[in-house]
């Protein structure tokens, strides 16, 4: 399973998928994630935390943007799957085996729309005899074994929500008669290709986070897509997004992406999340005049330029940069919110310059740079100085 600890997003409040710290429990991918905390490294956009929660320093920018470089979690994750396999085969977390008869929907009466089974070594999905769910919208089956998907077409005329989290699904397939989906998940799995989706034409969420996917392929058909998730892969090139005109966000954290390129047709973009890859230079985002938040952190690079088009920006996340001076943002008049950690500012004047005119910003995160260590104790005051109608400098409110 994915460890929550890997994202994070904004203060003050809270909000932790329960799925991420209880395994039993709904994940929380049904609200509305408009009002929800962001991303802070990028590669998963439905578990996020509160950023003033993260340790301090970023890890290293070419690990993290590296899927094949194995980090503590990612073994962790990886001995959780290997767990799961062996208990498919024997006992389960209790030590105690499951008769193999055993309906673990006997709870369920069959007129259900929803169905959760987390976590529960589920390995054949034929075994659950769902095709007497005649109703059934919402299946979750997060956390199981499941190699193959199997399921049955009675359920395509009512399912609009699947959810295959955290599986040991290899191949994309077995979803032919679903075409009625609006939601599918396949994040967590060992999917090297995308394939046999596009005639899922109703779709409007799409997760393929932590796979193995190195090419963005075969998305033809998806008009109606609203989101798209492909963080912690193999990808190097930003392609084949021209079909996704209706797309409003697209997430493509924790991968090999060196150039923001291929995004031109994508009009209807608010959030553009490739944090943790290899980008120099911020470029090719003159069309995306719907941007409103842009999320480049734990990249390499030296200058924020080229955004003189995104003027209805609200959020702009460059922390973890090797940024040394603020430039580029004193014309985007609607910017609520900035963050900037961890980089290489050493400029009170140039943060005044660039951001004290703008008159909805309430949020600014600057912590981790010189200009903040070189006086601890006079940083705050310095940043109110500079930002008399911030509310928030790093994780501390400063106005009620």
């Amino acid at each position: 399973m994915a460890d929550a600890s890997e994202t994070a997003g904004k203060a003050p409040h809270i909000e932790v998928d329960p799925a991420a710290t209880n395994p039993t429990a709904v994940p929380a991918h049904d609200a509305d994630k408009k009002d929800k905390p962001r991303d802070s490294k990028g590669w998963d956009g439905k578990l996020r935390l509160d950023r003033s929660v993260l340790t301090d320093g970023p890890p290293d920018p070419q690990a993290q943007s590296d899927p094949e470089v194995e980090s503590e979690d990612d073994e962790e994750a990886g001995a959780k799957r290997e767990k799961r396999t062996e208990i498919v085969q024997g006992e389960d977390l209790e030590g105690e085996q499951l008769a193999a008869d055993e309906d673990l929907l006997d709870g369920y009466t069959e007129d259900e729309e929803e169905i959760d089974l987390v976590h529960l070594r589920i390995s054949s999905i034929p075994a659950l005899r769902l095709e007497r769910f005649k109703q059934l919208r919402r299946l979750c089956l997060r956390q199981n074994a499941i190699q193959d998907v199997e399921i049955p077409s009675s359920l395509a005329p009512t399912l609009v929500e699947l959810d295959l989290y955290d599986n040991l699904i290899s191949h994309v397939r077995g979803f032919d008669a679903l075409t009625n989906l609006e939601s599918l998940d396949l994040s967590f799995n060992k999917i090297k290709h995308v394939k046999r989706v596009n005639h899922l034409t109703k779709l409007k969420d799409l997760y393929f986070v932590q796979n193995k996917i190195s090419t963005i392929e075969n998305l033809e058909g998806l008009s109606n897509l609203r989101q798209i998730e492909f963080g912690a892969n193999r990808i190097r090139e930003i392609q084949n997004l021209e079909p996704l005109a209706g797309l409003e966000e697209l997430w493509l954290g924790k991968n090999k992406i060196t150039e923001l390129k291929g995004l031109s047709t994508l009009t209807n973009l608010k959030i553009l999340s490739i944090q943790s890859n290899r980008l120099t230079h911020i470029s090719n985002l003159e069309s995306l005049s719907s941007l409103e938040e842009l999320y480049v952190s734990h990249n390499a690079i030296t200058a924020i330029s080229n955004l003189d088009a995104n003027t209805n920006l609200r959020v702009i996340d460059v922390s973890a940069n090797p940024l040394e001076h603020l430039s580029g943002l004193s014309h985007l008049a609607k910017l609520q919110e900035f963050w900037a950690s961890s980089c290489k500012l050493d400029s009170f004047d140039e943060v005044e310059n660039e951001l004290g005119g703008l008159q909805e910003l309430e949020t600014v995160y600057l912590e981790g740079n010189p200009l903040q260590k070189r006086q601890m104790a006079l940083y705050r005051n310095k940043v109110r100085l500079a930002l008399p109608r911030v509310k928030q400098i790093d994780a501390t409110f400063v106005r009620a």
